[in-house]
């Protein structure tokens, strides 16, 4: 998987999101927050024991549930390893990674990767089976 921060500046707009609060969302938040804690959710939800639901008063934000984003969190401390490069455009060193690069996990500007159709097939079914599940509130 591949992430940058910032991510490319829209004109006139000022990017707040760090590095920092990035990997803190990925490592710490919830999948709600993370496209990669999402799917590492997805991939591993048998073998964790864990599921996409519905959270909160309005049932919009989809997560794990305390219990299961605490799971994910412990699987990542262990499994989970990041490098990181300093770099003025790191936008343009994404496009040239993902171009170059096997990363299976990421979706966005990775329609060629053999294991995108399927990725977004899990996705969609977790999403899917979520909407069906009584909000966890």
């Amino acid at each position: 998987y591949v992430g940058i921060s910032p991510s490319r500046p829209v004109v006139r707009k000022t990017r707040h999101q760090t590095l920092r609060k990035r990997l803190q969302a990925h490592l710490s938040g919830n999948a709600e927050g993370s496209t990669l804690r999402r799917t590492l959710g997805i991939l591993l939800a048998e073998t964790l024991g864990i599921a996409l639901r519905r959270v909160g008063s309005s049932g919009r934000r989809m997560t794990f549930t305390p219990d299961g984003e605490a799971r994910l969190s412990a699987w990542m401390d262990r499994h989970v390893r990041i490098a990181w490069l300093i770099c003025d455009t790191p936008w343009a060193l994404e496009t040239v990674m993902l171009e170059t690069c096997s990363l299976p996990l990421n979706l966005k500007g990775n329609d060629h990767h053999p294991f995108a159709p399927r990725l977004k097939q899990l996705r969609k079914a977790a999403r899917v089976q979520a909407a069906q599940l009584p909000i966890v509130r």
